[in-house]
């Protein structure tokens, strides 16, 4: 009876029904449409979609895919809304509406829909939980998105499985012959390895072995760039610290734009489970904390566009513009720049790592590497917190972990409740005082590793084909080599010359937060923190700047 009520619960909050009053308040933010019965109100892949508000008729939701397989999402009536978080910021429409009768509708463009969510909150708060949960059903039940196509072994398959997880993309993963439609449409490629995996996307095209940057393009994820427009702040980094900053930054009317290199959440967001951060006393998934920070984002209207590696920062310009450029030739402008690029594992001085990388290493434990050891013995080097998550989150799954590190225990660097845990699971083996010296394998990926025993330099080896690496963390600031800022020997951005900006850096206008500020705490918590307080200096920097350019005018 529970089950069922919850169930019905969350259907309500996701397709709720709006009374005259909430309808009369929409209709202040938007512009009326009709559309006659079979009338296609928006394909799959059209952008800049708000929310559309039906008053009469009704309109009915389908998802299909690239074989011509179409599924019925949705039916809405008088008085519910059609759109889902896509339409915050006005990337691709996941789904096709048409109208089942004649219909008479509320158009709401993206920005109209963030004035709508902003000046009404009551109305706001129900309408974004809305979205959020939409968005959430299509990714649980995969009814939307590109149709993934590989073995379950195929390190491809994790790789853009991944990338479109981390992106809070929906997608459905097939073995080629799964699907009939799907296997008489890829045979042609069985004997082309270099082909896997293929994407499917849902006009029809098929991708093969893309690159993360082809997918985002493909999918319509990354926006336009807009080389002449001037931003108040960009944001290098879409971790805690990065989207904490573009919140309140963008919340408080400044113009935000946020650039990563790979997907929301940095670090924080692979955490299987982060169980000390202040107000979660049952833990929160890092996927799920960072996901609402990166909508929350979207709603004030930052500007996020991912991937984006940034290659440069010129900082040096003579009208104080500091511009950025990434590795695809793109080139955004800002008044102010605010480094949130993080830390990333290092990685140990091995033989063929490079070669292993996403075909048995891996820097992060998520579902997709779940389905590729589920059951197995892995090793998992490093002793950190983020170390002692996965470890605990593998077992769960059914893994035999040997943790494998370097000191004596764990108590110097692991908070004691995740010390607790792992002496507790047999599914655990702590290997104190060890070291990972080799990976042995062949086409197929990692075949074996050899460790060595500090104490007596005595090896062992064992056919192990999934390594997990959480080693420690090494500044992300390749980038920042032509902006010449102050480093420690370390590599990790110095900030504090000034007093009246204790986040800025060595640089005008450029500051620092999180894990990339040399004395930071990395921690989830302190980094958010940076981000709001970043932002007051941010102010204070641009109304500094403006006084002085009116002087300078005067």
């Amino acid at each position: 009876m529970g089950s069922s009520n919850t169930a019905r619960n969350r259907a309500d909050q996701m397709f709720p029904v709006l009374d005259p009053g909430d309808v009369a308040r929409v209709r202040q933010f938007g512009e009326p449409r009709r559309y006659v019965a079979g009338e296609v109100l928006f394909h799959t892949g059209e952008r800049d979609i708000g929310l559309i508000l039906v008053l009469s008729g009704a309109v009915d939701i389908h998802q299909h895919d690239g074989t011509g397989h179409a599924v019925g999402v949705a039916h809405h009536g008088p008085g519910q809304f059609i759109g889902e978080v896509s339409g915050l910021s006005g990337k691709p429409a996941l789904v096709d509406g048409v109208a089942a009768e004649d219909v008479e509708a509320v158009f709401l463009s993206p920005e109209q829909l963030r004035r709508l969510i902003v000046a009404e909150a009551d109305l706001g708060e129900r309408l974004m939980r809305a979205l959020i949960l939409r968005r959430a059903s299509l990714i649980e039940s995969c009814a939307a998105g590109p149709l993934l196509i590989a073995e379950p072994d195929d390190s491809g398959r994790a790789r853009i499985g991944n990338f479109l997880r981390r992106n809070g993309f929906p997608f459905r993963a097939l073995t080629p012959t799964e699907d009939p439609a799907v296997a008489e449409m890829v045979a042609a490629y069985r004997e082309c390895p270099n082909s896997w995996p293929l994407l499917l996307l849902a006009d029809g095209r098929l991708l093969r072995n893309p690159s993360d940057t082809d997918v985002a393009h493909a999918l319509g994820m990354i926006g336009e760039t807009a080389s002449d427009r001037v931003y108040d702040v960009a944001v290098v980094g879409a971790g805690p610290a990065g989207l904490s900053a573009a919140v309140y930054a963008a919340s408080e009317g400044l113009s935000v734009l946020v650039l990563d290199a790979r997907g929301f959440g940095g670090q924080a967001g692979a955490s299987a489970r982060i169980e000390n951060y202040f107000g979660f006393p049952t833990g929160i998934t890092g996927q799920a904390l960072t996901a609402r920070g990166f909508v929350q984002a979207q709603k004030f209207g930052a500007e996020i566009a991912i991937p984006a590696c940034v290659e440069s920062l010129d900082c040096e310009a003579a009208d104080g513009i500091h511009r950025l450029r990434t590795e695809d030739g793109r080139s955004w402008c800002a008044r102010t720049v605010v480094i949130a690029s993080g830390a990333r594992y290092r990685r140990p001085p091995l033989d063929d790592l490079a070669r292993f990388e996403g075909r048995g290493v891996w820097y992060w434990a998520s579902p997709m590497e779940i389905q590729l050891c589920q059951g197995q013995e892995v090793a998992l080097v490093g002793g950190g917190n983020s170390a002692g998550q996965a470890a605990v989150y593998l077992a769960s799954h059914g893994c035999r972990v040997r943790m494998m590190v370097r000191g004596a225990g764990l108590a110097a660097t692991m908070s004691r409740y995740l010390i607790d845990r792992i002496e507790a699971n047999p599914a655990i083996e702590l290997m104190t005082g060890t070291e990972l010296v080799a990976l042995e394998g062949d086409a197929r990926g990692l075949q074996s590793v050899r460790w060595r025993r500090r104490a007596d330099q005595s090896e062992a080896r064992a056919p192990i084909r999934h390594v997990f690496l959480f080693i420690g963390a090494e500044p992300a600031t390749g980038w920042l080599h032509s902006c010449r800022l102050d480093t420690d020997r370390n590599g990790f951005v110095l900030c504090g010359g000034d007093p009246a900006y204790p986040l800025a850096t060595s640089r005008p206008g450029v500051f620092a937060i999180g894990d990339v500020r040399a004395g930071s705490v990395k921690r989830v918590g302190g980094a958010i923190g940076e981000g709001a307080t970043v932002v007051a200096q941010i102010h204070a920097w641009l109304a500094s700047r403006a006084t002085e350019q009116a002087a300078a005018t005067a």
